[in-house]
């Protein structure tokens, strides 16, 4: 009885879940089909090009089953530069909440830091590292940095006091503490600085592969929409937010798995 409650709870969140981007492709269909000309294609004429993006074999072109090739060129960027920007800001921001001379230190310029665009670092970037993969590789680390610091610095200040007491009674060394309390006190707000930060990730990429790169979904993006190739903009549009969605779950996995232990994330 209860294995069938759990799957007829399960069945019923996945038709919700694709409910409204049901009704989204319905309208998208009535808005674009059966007109002589429109400037955005209809759903199918989309998902012909996809097929040819990944397998080729319709119109065997220049995009034709590219689109695993430049997924991967993205990916590398992205679980690079998030990866990267997760090593540096968990123990920065570890220090940051909990030895007052590192905070003041360093949090006065990262605050400083914090509000300027990604966008607005372009330039500087091209001029550091060139134009190539190198300079989207810094900006998607850039991206992500600042949420994942942030949430870590959110999580340690917020480990109660009581944690702490128990440790010392306990005889946890000072040197411990970090790992045996701090760390996994805070995890959930680091996850939650992780989630952010991926996805910033994913959404910078495109802005990244704007420096002169070759391959990547950002880089057919930006040449699609200069060769007025919509579809193939779209398609790329909708591989970055299926690859978003499933790392994603992949984050919220291994946190569930971290967090195991607490009843809030059973």
């Amino acid at each position: 009885m209860r294995l069938r409650l759990g799957k007829s709870m399960s069945l019923s969140r996945i038709l919700l879940a694709l409910a409204v981007p049901a009704l989204g492709l319905a309208a998208w269909h009535l808005a674009t089909s059966n007109r002589g000309y429109s400037l955005i294609p209809p759903p199918w004429t989309v998902a012909v090009q996809w097929w040819d993006l990944a397998v080729g074999g319709v119109w065997n072109d220049a995009y034709s089953a590219m689109l695993m090739t430049h997924t991967l060129a993205s990916l590398g960027r992205v679980f690079g530069g998030f990866a990267l920007a997760a090593v540096v800001a968990i123990p920065l921001g570890m220090l940051i909440g909990r030895v007052p001379l590192i905070r003041n230190l360093f949090d006065p310029l990262l605050q400083l830091l914090r509000p300027i665009p990604v966008t607005a670092w372009l330039p500087l970037a091209l001029i550091l590292f060139g134009i190539g993969p190198k300079s989207a590789f810094f900006l998607v680390f850039l991206g992500s940095f600042y949420p994942i610091l942030m949430n870590t610095v959110f999580g340690v200040r917020n480990v109660e006091e009581r944690l702490f007491e128990a440790a010392a009674m306990l005889g946890v060394s000072s040197q411990a503490v970090f790992w045996k309390v701090v760390l996994p006190a805070s995890l959930p707000s680091i996850f939650t600085g992780l989630r952010l930060g991926l996805g910033i990730a994913w959404v910078v990429i495109v802005i990244g592969e704007m420096t002169g790169v070759q391959t990547g979904l950002g880089a057919i993006i930006m040449e699609a929409r200069q060769m007025s190739r919509t579809e193939v903009v779209l398609c790329g549009m909708v591989t970055i937010g299926i690859l978003g969605f499933l790392s994603d779950q992949v984050v919220q996995l291994l946190g569930r798995w971290l967090l195991r232990w607490s009843p809030q994330h059973v």
